[in-house]
């Protein structure tokens, strides 16, 4: 006897089983993307702390031994391994000449990144 109007449909497991594979599809994919993104988010950093290096070694002319090694500290609190600084200015030169900070390095231990700006002493 069929209760009012409603009826059973059967139901099928291979619908049932594309779905969740959909799904399993969506999370892998929303967690690489959210992973991502963190990524250029620690890229995004290390370009601000260039940034504000290239600014100081303008009034000094050059990279000294104590900001290289704050920026050091720095890169690593945020997770870049193998830090180097090929390129970069780390003597002093006459006012108005070009300045480098080249920052090379890996994030996460294994994903090469790099960072350079060039500017001008104006010390």
């Amino acid at each position: 006897m069929k209760s009012m109007g409603m009826s059973r449909q059967r139901g099928n497991v291979g619908n049932l089983m594309i779905t969740g594979i959909c799904m399993l599809a969506m999370t892998v994919v929303m967690l690489a993307y959210f992973d991502n993104v963190e990524l250029l988010h620690q890229k995004d950093e290390m370009g601000q702390l260039a940034r504000k290096y290239i600014l100081k070694m303008e009034t000094t002319g050059y990279l000294t031994v104590e900001d290289m090694l704050l920026l050091t500290d720095e890169l690593e609190a945020m997770g870049v391994t193998e830090i180097q600084y090929g390129g970069t200015t780390v003597n002093a030169v006459p006012y108005g000449e070009a300045i480098t900070l080249q920052i090379q390095g890996k994030l996460r231990g294994e994903y090469d990144c790099s960072e350079k700006r060039v500017s001008t002493a104006k010390h």
